[in-house]
């Protein structure tokens, strides 16, 4: 039995039989000599074809007699359009993007080239508000909260002199302490993203500029440049592995800040960019364009083409490092930015700080909508009271305690009512009822 690379078998046994490997991205497709699949004419010589990605449908396929075809590997050189559009449009395709970038084109060492397609640099943003946007952005996440949005409806309730009954500062000093005490929370929170983000925007990185090999900060750093990183280090941005001080150019990483694993992985460069070595005459003349997927959240996958002098080389997620990988015993390695900043894997599997809303925030709404509900009643039961005590009882007291001239009848009366006992009962949802 031979093993493959997706875990498949192909068994040695029967006679005169052919079969090739052919890599297409993710899945392999297998070409074999042999009799047809049930429901078709055994034939001597026929070949029948079966996709692995299609297994769990079972689709077959005969042919007529074909010659014999080598194995293929992924540095064989591709015709560009069959290897693009079989292993990375119709992925990009059927994967809606966020962004309105159908696929990425980028050519090394070319800042001028690159910056035509407007991509972003290497500085991120977590922080939420800035010194403008503070003040609304945070009371408008705080009024999604149903206690603080009720009692701001009970302020405008008791600047009405028809039915409040209370002063209208005793719900507002609450209400602003409270949105207060939040809203400085918030921002101590937010000031400390301002200053995460700020050191690590201002870290250093070397990379190979003019020939030469400077220290610059990460927010400077732009798609198609080519930096050096060395052992325990953290990486810059997502790059293509170029070359590295490893046999076989390969270099260990430890990927525990994208998904928590602390066990090395192991990534490989072409072979085509591994001979440049840390030659910096021939990696400041190398002039490779890349064409690749959009920026997405996959961190199992990427798709693309390298073409160098001429010919094209398949680039896969062996081939990347993504950003917050760490570089572990490997004194140095070079690589090329693919995407930057916001693009980067682990900023799109982030997304923007967004309002916290916990099971303890959801459960306080409810139990805040039910006590809600339970005062409309008792203000509705004491309006229907005071409505039936005003017809029977309350004509007797109007010499002594008149209406107002905008009190026309019981009715009146009654809906006038009901609204003040719904801002003198105001205390049955409780104001501090979020702060913590």
């Amino acid at each position: 039995m031979k093993q493959l690379g997706g875990g498949e078998q192909i068994s040695e046994k029967g006679r005169g039989r052919k079969r090739a490997l052919w890599g297409r991205g993710r899945g392999v497709a297998l070409l074999w000599a042999g009799p047809c699949g049930s429901g078709a004419p055994a034939q001597k010589g026929a070949l029948r074809w079966r996709s692995l990605e299609t297994t769990a449908a079972r689709r077959w396929w005969c042919f007529s007699e074909m010659k014999y075809i080598k194995p293929l590997i992924s540095e064989i050189q591709w015709n560009y359009n069959w290897n693009y559009s079989a292993m990375s449009l119709l992925d990009r395709q059927s994967e809606g993007r966020q962004s309105g970038e159908q696929e990425r084109y980028l050519q090394a060492n070319n800042r001028e080239f690159n910056s035509l397609f407007g991509y972003p640099n290497n500085s991120i943003k977590t922080s939420k508000y800035n010194a403008l946007n503070f003040l609304p952005m945070n009371l408008f996440e705080q009024f999604q909260r149903l206690a603080n949005a009720y009692f701001l409806i009970l302020l405008f309730l008791q600047l009405i002199p028809q039915i409040s009954s209370l002063a209208w500062y005793t719900t507002v000093i609450p209400l602003m302490v409270v949105l207060s005490i939040t809203a400085v929370k918030d921002g101590i929170d937010d000031m400390k993203r301002h200053k995460n983000d700020n050191q690590v925007n201002n870290r250093s990185v070397l990379v190979l500029m003019n020939g030469r090999i400077v220290t610059d900060k990460w927010m400077n750093i732009q798609v198609g440049d080519i930096i050096k990183l060395e052992n325990n280090q953290l990486v810059t941005a997502d790059i293509l592995l170029l070359s590295s001080s490893e046999p076989y150019s390969l270099t260990y990483i430890e990927t525990a800040e994208l998904d928590g694993e602390t066990n090395l992985k192991v990534k490989q460069a072409i072979s085509v960019t591994s001979d440049m070595e840390d030659n910096l005459k021939l990696l400041s003349a190398f002039d490779g364009e890349v064409r690749c997927e959009s920026p997405n959240n996959r961190l199992d996958r990427f798709t693309g083409t390298l073409t160098y002098k001429g010919k094209n080389y398949i680039l896969n997620h062996d081939r990347l490092i993504f950003r917050g990988c760490v570089i572990r015993n490997t004194d140095w390695c070079y690589g090329l930015v693919v995407f930057t900043g916001p693009d980067t894997k682990v900023m799109q599997n982030g997304g923007k700080s967004a309002f916290k809303r916990t099971h303890i925030d959801h459960l306080m709404n409810v139990l805040v909508l039910w006590i809600f509900l339970f005062l409309c009643g008792m203000c509705f039961i004491l309006a229907i009271g005071h409505y039936i005590w005003e017809n029977k009882k309350g004509y007797y007291f109007r010499d002594f305690l008149p209406w107002k001239e905008y009190v026309s009848s019981s009715v009146v009366s009654s809906v006038l009512i009901f609204w003040s006992y719904f801002i003198i009962l105001n205390t049955m949802v409780p104001i501090s009822l979020y702060v913590r």
